[in-house]
């Protein structure tokens, strides 16, 4: 009896330890699983935040990685402009002397400082170190000329024609005009234009245009070139679709002239989607300034003073400076490289600008976009102040064309709303009025988010159960302990202790995570505040200085209907007439 009594004592015991050790398990389990629970609750009570600022930092990521490429694309061009301009001194710098004595010889005949032979020894040397270049010749034959021997000057001659007919023309045109040998200048130049297709003319024609509208070929000359221009003129303008390539070439001539808008703003940059088009008209509106002085600096400069021979001088300076056919590759190169520095390394907008400035590096083109280069891309096409002035007058009516349909697009693509994209929140606004309205919007949002992640935060049914459920257990195991179920009373307390306690530790949890989350969107309530309210006052700013800006469209207009053709060459020719009186 006694061994039955040890052994049922010592089961008993035994299963006391392995029900303690279960309660022990059930109770880490149950905190193992409401501390998952509470991690997987502030998780997807942060989710959107963290969504949120992820888009947030993929922008900015973004944002780095675009001006770190450009700012690579901005080393490159730097590179490749030095290396082209070693290549161009390389192979074309020998160009450099020939084109500097042509000038020298000329103007050491009018001071009679060098002796003849010295001048035609120089030019004999140069045609040696300059093969193939047409100016080597011409120069020869100018030194013949000046030491009276005719047949080398006629030999020279055709083998300057034979390399480059266009620019030995007009090259003699210029020097016999210097030399006041008019009717030998114009013959040279009927040759020139006698070659000339007004839609596949030679890009040096615009020295012709040059020494015209600069009142520097004479009147019998100047009678000439005007009968050629407006033939030109009017079989071009019979032609379909005239009025249609003028308006789409003169638009991308004034929009060449636009610059980039990056100045202000901060709050609309960063927190609407709209900006890129807000930034594009801008840039239109600011565009309007900028054509208005150029063409105002452009008339505001008066005509040249000085003599005849030095005003020659000038345009044969510019003939023999300007670089020839085969470096235009280079050349092209060389003007995109420098959009790309120009434009801080934005590869898009460079090559859009060289699009458009191609074709002042085109060897041939029409006769009206010889007047476009020549007016609105003076560097590229090597046009003076006059030719600019005669460019823009003879084409004022297509400018003006052209100008309204610029300013009619610019406006045609104002948004009529803006859009405001802060962390979840987008809406939108027209004027900035609506700040009362966006602000509730964003506050009401805000707080639909706060009661979603609260009531993701709240005790589970097993939690609230656990208080009820450990005192109920609990008052079971003291009744046990009572009726002297010592044993089975002890593990039902230790149970509802366990229960009771992780109640409240659990509804302790979720208080904090649920603090959290006020302060969280209280946060985010305060500061997006901050942030519509700065980028509505930035709207308002923004509507204020377009509308400004856009007004100066006026001031282009006025100055372009002010400008009259006819007046503008009858001035040419009163300056014409007294040039040569003067002469």
């Amino acid at each position: 009896m006694a061994e039955a009594t040890y052994d049922v004592s010592a089961a008993l015991s035994n299963i006391s330890s392995n029900l303690s050790t279960i309660n022990n398990n059930v109770l880490s389990g149950v905190r193992d699983i409401e501390g998952v629970r509470s991690v997987v609750g502030t998780i997807d009570g942060n989710l959107k935040a963290v969504s949120s600022e992820v888009d947030k930092l993929a922008r900015e990521f973004h944002a780095y990685v675009k001006i770190a490429e450009n700012q690579h694309n901005v080393s490159v061009a730097e590179t490749r402009l030095v290396k082209i301009r070693q290549e161009l001194e390389t192979k074309y710098g020998f160009h450099a002397d020939t084109r500097r004595t042509t000038i020298g010889i000329l103007q050491a005949d009018d001071l009679e400082l060098i002796r003849k032979d010295t001048i035609a020894t120089a030019t004999e040397e140069l045609m040696l170190s300059a093969p193939g270049y047409w100016l080597a010749p011409c120069l020869v034959a100018l030194a013949a000329w000046i030491n009276d021997k005719p047949e080398i000057a006629d030999r020279a001659i055709r083998e300057a024609i034979k390399r480059n007919d266009e620019k030995t023309s007009i090259l003699f045109a210029l020097i016999c005009r210097r030399a006041d040998r008019k009717s030998a200048s114009l013959k040279w130049t009927q040759r020139y234009l006698a070659n000339q297709d007004e839609e596949n003319l030679d890009r040096k024609c615009v020295i012709i245009l040059d020494a015209f509208a600069s009142g520097l070929l004479g009147s019998d000359s100047e009678g000439v070139v005007a009968k050629q221009l407006e033939e030109w003129m009017r079989r071009l303008s019979d032609k379909a679709g005239f009025v249609e390539r003028q308006t789409k070439q003169w638009s991308e001539a004034i929009n060449l002239k636009r610059k980039p808008f990056n100045s202000g703003y901060t709050y609309l940059r960063k927190y609407s989607k709209t900006w890129p088009k807000l930034q594009y008209i801008m840039e239109g509106a600011f565009l309007h300034g900028t054509i208005f002085r150029y063409f105002d600096n452009i008339f505001k400069q008066q005509s040249s003073g000085a003599a005849l021979k030095e005003q020659l001088d000038e345009i044969l300076m510019s003939l023999c400076s300007e670089y020839d056919d085969e470096e235009l590759p280079l050349r092209r190169d060389e003007k995109l490289n420098k959009f790309v520095i120009d434009y801080d390394g934005d590869m898009a907008r460079a090559q859009k600008s060289m699009k458009v400035e191609q074709t002042a590096f085109d060897a041939h083109k029409d006769f009206t976009q010889l007047l476009t280069d020549s007016a609105m891309k003076p560097e590229s096409s090597h046009a003076s102040v006059s030719t600019q002035k005669f460019a823009i007058a003879l084409s004022r009516d297509w400018i003006s064309n052209a100008y309204n349909d610029v300013v009619a697009k610019n406006r045609m693509a104002i948004p009529d709303t803006i859009e405001i994209n802060v962390d979840n929140f987008n809406d939108r606004t027209r004027d900035g009025r609506n700040e009362n309205e966006l602000v509730q919007q964003f506050e009401q949002m805000v707080d639909k988010e706060k009661e979603a992640a609260l009531a993701e935060n709240v005790l589970t049914g097993f939690q609230k159960f656990a208080l009820i459920g450990g005192i109920i257990i609990g008052a079971i195991g003291i009744a046990a302990c009572i009726a002297g179920q010592v044993f089975l009373g002890l593990i039902a307390i230790v149970a509802g202790a366990g229960l009771i306690i992780n109640h409240f530790s659990s509804k302790k949890a979720v208080e904090n995570r649920r603090n959290g989350i006020e302060q969280q969107f209280s946060e985010k309530r305060e500061s997006g505040v901050q942030i519509i309210r700065a980028t509505l006052a930035e709207v308002v700013d923004f509507r204020s200085q377009f509308a400004e800006k856009d007004k100066e469209s006026s001031k282009v207009v006025d100055f372009l209907d002010q400008i009259k053709p006819e007046q503008y060459v009858r001035k040419l020719s009163e300056t014409t007439r007294r040039i040569k009186t003067a002469g």
